[in-house]
């Protein structure tokens, strides 16, 4: 079990967490930082020093609550790690080794407490196919709620401002051909 973002999500697939937090009945990540932690206390801990209230990176649109953040894979290694990781825990063919060549778009939604993420995609700074998307996640507890649409739009909408065509990476995931 993954405690989250204020949910207690049941994870679809393994993810290679350090062995020490596997072996627990719960791993906590922080909401902002995308720190594992092993405990309740510990993460209370964690949440009174950590100072960061939104992912890293330039915040490159903004329209009422929901803001996208651009992070580069190889000037935020532990972040986009913990991002990868986070998000193998619900894609099973997701790819863990290759941060660097990568940007990271990630969705969140903004409270009083700071921006919450919601999904992301990913794409590769440089491909000969030009692609848009490399890899896309909406969190369960987000899901069903248009975020998935949003996501696939901003990642055409950069494609257009980029002067490319833009398709996803193929083979497409069984929850990628939903949106075909």
């Amino acid at each position: 079990l993954i405690r989250c973002f204020r949910h207690r999500i049941q994870p679809w697939y393994f993810s290679p967490y350090p062995q020490q937090l596997t072996s627990l009945p719960v791993i906590y990540v922080c909401e902002f930082c995308l720190k594992y932690i092993k405990s309740p206390t510990c993460l209370r801990r964690h949440m009174s020093k950590c100072d960061q209230k939104h992912p890293p990176g330039n915040e490159i649109y903004r329209k009422d609550n929901t803001s996208f953040f651009e992070i580069d894979g190889r000037k935020n290694k532990s972040y986009s790690h913990n991002l990868c990781l986070l998000a193998k825990l619900f894609l099973d063919h997701k790819v863990l080794d290759f941060d660097d060549p990568f940007l990271f778009y990630v969705l969140t939604e903004r409270d009083d407490r700071g921006f919450h993420i919601v999904g992301f995609f990913s794409k590769a700074k440089e491909t000969v196919e030009e692609n848009n998307v490399a890899c896309l996640l909406v969190l369960p507890p987000c899901q069903k709620k248009g975020y998935g649409r949003l996501l696939i739009e901003f990642s055409y909408e950069l494609s257009k401002c980029e002067g490319k065509m833009g398709s996803p990476e193929k083979p497409l995931s069984d929850l990628g051909l939903i949106y075909r």
